[in-house]
């Protein structure tokens, strides 16, 4: 059977979620999947991020990231998400961008993907559970199978124990709290796995 192909799709103003992306990204590879990693399209305008010193940078260090587009899609047999919370909710440019997805789901071209959710937010309740269940709730509607991390491995516990999918509390200096490196990797080893089950299925 041919490797799992791992899509890995962020949105990051602060570098957080780049930074989840890729982790997800060594646990993929290290769980054998071929990775992808994207980004969604931005759509604040160029002054909001001009004045804005840590948004502009992580603008920078993810300039030569490509934009997801629904042809990447079709094209992973595993995707993980990882946006900040927004009042609770995902943010305007990953929701934007999931709902330019209809053209695929109305062929069926999203069913039976594995699925799994990450965020970032300034407090433990600010919001982080709500956020990756709302991005669930697209992914129940594409027929995708969400493989959360549940509490599958002890590492969960020491990285706040969600388990519906890794979060972590960012402080007033842009600096994660919990440390959630192995969470992440574990996540997206789950994640592969889970494909390759489906992937061995349809076979």
């Amino acid at each position: 059977m041919e490797n799992v192909k791992l899509a890995v799709i962020f949105y990051s103003m602060g570098g957080t979620n780049y930074q989840l992306s890729k982790w997800a990204e060594e646990g993929g590879k290290e769980a054998g999947a071929e990775v992808r990693v994207f980004k969604v399209p931005e759509l604040a305008p160029q002054s909001a991020i001009e004045g804005n010193p840590v948004w502009k940078a992580t603008v920078e260090a993810t300039k030569d990231v490509p934009e997801i587009k629904p042809d990447d899609l079709e094209w992973a047999d595993a995707i993980i998400f990882s946006v900040p919370t927004r009042f609770g909710n995902m943010p305007s440019q990953m929701k934007q961008f999931l709902d330019t997805t209809g053209g695929l789901w109305a062929k069926g071209k999203l069913a039976n993907k594995a699925v799994s959710a990450m965020t970032s937010a300034q407090n433990p309740h600010g919001g982080q559970e709500a956020t990756i269940l709302s991005l669930y709730t697209t992914m129940y509607h594409w027929g995708a199978i969400v493989a959360a991390p549940g509490y599958t491995d002890p590492v969960l516990f020491g990285a706040g124990g969600n388990p519906y999918g890794t979060s972590v509390t960012v402080d007033q200096d842009g600096k994660m709290i919990e440390d959630v490196k192995e969470a992440v990797k574990h996540q997206a080893k789950r994640t592969v796995t889970v494909a390759g089950w489906i992937k061995k299925g349809n076979q």
